[in-house]
């Protein structure tokens, strides 16, 4: 049985329609991504699935018994209440169940999502205000449940808890999101909408990929050879006056047709052409935190007894809940707070650009063209002046929507706003919190195309997991208690580890010694193609691993030097350590290489 059907949905906000006669139908058991542009018009489809909004025209079918809920992007700024009082008013009011089943059902809720319920909605951080509006939406029993961005605002500890609650829950959706991986876990279906149209794909999201490739392409060529043709009747109209006013009506009369026809085609958006302007080179060292500490007055330590090294050119994902202490430690390491213990030195020649989760260097009440150069028309952006119209198409805002005030924007526009008003500024030292919230797949790729790219020193804070698989080169975990440490890759390479470790201790008693020629064994290798960072790995790891062996050499000729003796042991054991250190990294980049190899063959 269909759970909803939209026949011939048709809505227009007075410019080229975003629904345009669009056709959709979601049978029980299936998960249905819904995927587009920003700007595209996927919250106003998800309205007008909800009932929130009507449409101009066409029919929307909710089937008799069929219940749904909805879980909207945005997150109230204020709602009164407790957890209990929110999650309570989800319940259905025409439900015949008893006052003490309606109760059993709250309470499993609240306990199941891990709510606090007593405390007040507007005291919780944004994930534990996602998980209650999620419980209030479950609260009614949906037969289809709608989300729109999810994730967004939550920690990825949270992210992976939904994925595992709504599978086990098996409820229908309809969903909207950008974090692929989310994505992958969840979709059996995925629909997108594009000027106007919505095109269904019974695939996973990688086949999906490659399918709308063949298919864009297919359809370049067929308007390459519609303009060509149209072209030539044109050429043919010009130079035949006498043949229209004879035998060539007809031709004429097709002549108008296609004319018609391609005034109506809409062509698809373009890829944002991003482009971050460098700085002169910073030093070789750009921080290094030694032993560092931060507590607030009163309060245990968030950060304890953290040590680093952030060299140029270094690539570092930061991961944790929400509250861990990602942004404070980020702060201490751009000097804008001091450890409460600890030392922190700072390098020479940075150019730090600092892109902030909450967008608060967005003035509303500009113009998306007045955020970027004020009251000029014209922006320097890597050493050139240029028009701030063009420079923002770009950006993918068109001159209309440039001169649009910035709050009208949609959470991708301002997204997309931030980086053109950051990107003029020069940099060897990005610090980007939460980049990827809002932003459609085309442009996520553009972005991290350009940051692997970036020759500085980039720092990041993110959830998305294929992102930080994309970009960066080592990952910091926050582990709780204050407990920060360092791995090398990204978050799946991080995950890789913290399995192998378990693996390690489950198996001890009974496991032998492994030779160290068999290493690349124990990092499982990473289904599917290869991002641009694995890329960048295959490339660059070859020196790596031939300057480790070096330092091995050099070491162990040290450590076979008598002179080195004569003043104690000391210098021994530190050089013993030295060669440790470098025979686990040797290891590390060794096996990572070897999986890149195997990948690409």
């Amino acid at each position: 049985m269909a759970l909803l059907s939209l026949l011939d949905v048709c809505i227009s906000f007075g410019g080229p329609p975003v629904l345009d006669r669009l056709n959709l139908q979601i049978e029980e058991g299936e998960r249905v991504c819904l995927l587009g542009r920003n700007g595209a018009g996927k919250t106003t489809l998800m309205r007008i699935a909800a009932g929130d909004m009507p449409p101009d025209s066409g029919t929307i079918t909710h089937p008799d018994g069929v219940t749904q809920a909805r879980l909207t992007q945005e997150i109230p700024d204020s709602l009164p209440g407790s957890v209990r009082t929110i999650v309570e008013s989800g319940l259905r009011l025409d439900s015949l169940e008893e006052d003490w089943e309606r109760d059993v059902r709250v309470d499993s809720l609240i306990e199941r999502l891990g709510l606090p319920p007593e405390r007040e909605f507007d005291d919780l951080s944004g994930g534990l205000k996602r998980r209650c509006l999620l419980a209030k939406a479950l609260a009614s029993k949906p037969d289809l449940l709608l989300l729109d961005e999810p994730t967004n605002h939550m920690d990825l500890e949270s992210i992976l808890w939904m994925e595992e609650f709504l599978l086990s829950e098996k409820i229908p959706l309809l969903f909207i999101t950008h974090d692929r991986a989310f994505l992958r876990r969840m979709a059996n279906r995925i629909i997108e909408l594009d000027r106007g149209k919505l095109m269904s794909w019974s695939c996973d999201y990688d086949t999906y990929l490659v399918r709308k490739e063949e298919l864009f392409v297919a359809e370049e060529r067929q308007r390459a050879a519609f303009d060509k043709k149209l072209s030539q009747e044109e050429a043919w109209s010009r130079r035949s006056p006498g043949a229209r006013r004879t035998k060539s009506n007809a031709r004429m009369e097709a002549l108008k047709l296609m004319r018609a026809a391609r005034n109506e085609m809409r062509t698809a958006t373009g890829a944002a052409k991003m482009g971050i302007s460098q700085a002169d080179t910073s030093g070789e060292r750009v921080v290094e935190a030694e032993n560092i500490e931060f507590a607030y007055p009163n309060t245990a330590p968030i950060i304890r007894n953290f040590s680093l090294r952030l060299n140029r050119g270094d690539k570092v994902g930061l991961i944790g809940p929400n509250g861990a202490g990602k942004t404070t430690l980020v702060k201490m390491l751009l000097g804008q707070l001091q450890p409460t213990a600890g030392n922190i030195k700072f390098g020479t020649k940075l150019e730090v650009v600092y892109f902030d989760q909450m967008r608060e260097q967005i003035n509303d009440n500009l113009t998306v063209a007045e955020n970027i150069c004020g009251d000029s028309d014209s922006v320097e952006v890597q050493g050139r002046s240029r028009h701030v119209i063009s420079y923002l198409q770009d950006f993918l805002f068109e001159p209309s929507r440039a001169r649009s005030k910035a709050k009208v924007l949609s959470g991708g526009e301002r997204n997309r706003l931030l980086l053109a008003r950051l990107f003029t500024k020069p940099a060897n030292v990005l610090v980007l919190d939460e980049p990827t919230n809002d932003l459609d797949a085309e442009t996520l790729d553009v972005l991290e195309d350009l940051l692997v790219e970036f020759k500085g020193t980039l720092i990041i804070v993110s959830h998305d997991r294929d992102f930080l698989d994309n970009v960066v080169t080592s990952t910091l975990v926050f582990e709780g208690n204050g407990t920060v440490s360092e791995h090398v890759g990204g978050y799946s390479d991080w995950r890789r580890e913290v399995e192998r470790l378990s693996t390690s201790k489950r198996t001890a008693p009974t496991a032998k010694a492994e030779p160290t020629a068999t290493i690349s064994k124990e990092l499982p290798k990473k289904a599917g193609k290869m991002s641009n960072r694995d890329r960048q790995d295959l490339q660059e790891l070859p020196a790596k691993i031939a300057k480790l062996e070096e330092q091995q050499s050099d070491l162990t000729a040290q450590l076979a030097d008598p002179e080195l003796y004569k003043d104690g042991p000391a210098k021994a054991a530190d050089l013993q350590k030295k060669i440790q250190a470098i025979e686990a990294e040797h290891g590390t980049a060794l096996a990572r290489w070897l999986d890149l190899e195997s990948r690409q063959g």
